[in-house]
């Protein structure tokens, strides 16, 4: 894009200008640090699942933690100690937050 001469010489149009295209690159820069704090909350919030013998029904989460020795299909019947189905609830919240899910 080519800017009239007038404005390329308009130090605060060339400051707003960087601050945007600046901008675009640490939100972009940010993405891959999003999927990697996602997937790390989908692996622990599985692990727990996994621990009380969950089976899985996506292709990913069998892939990942398979359903050798499976005993619940249904999230609500696992028979968790509070304190990890509180973490399980946080842990969605916290992907919710971040549009994980």
């Amino acid at each position: 894009m080519r800017l009239p001469q007038a404005l390329m010489r308009s130090p605060a149009l060339l400051v707003a200008l960087g601050l945007v295209s600046g901008g675009i690159g640490v939100a972009a820069g940010a993405l891959p640090a999003r999927a990697d704090e996602c997937f790390d909350l989908w692996v622990e919030r599985n692990s727990i699942y996994k621990a009380y013998g969950y089976c899985f029904k996506t292709a990913k989460a069998i892939n990942y933690f398979g359903n050798a020795g499976c005993q619940y299909d249904n999230e609500g019947e696992i028979p968790m100690s509070h304190a990890d189905r509180n973490r399980v609830l946080a842990i969605k919240k916290t992907e919710q937050q971040l549009g994980c899910l």
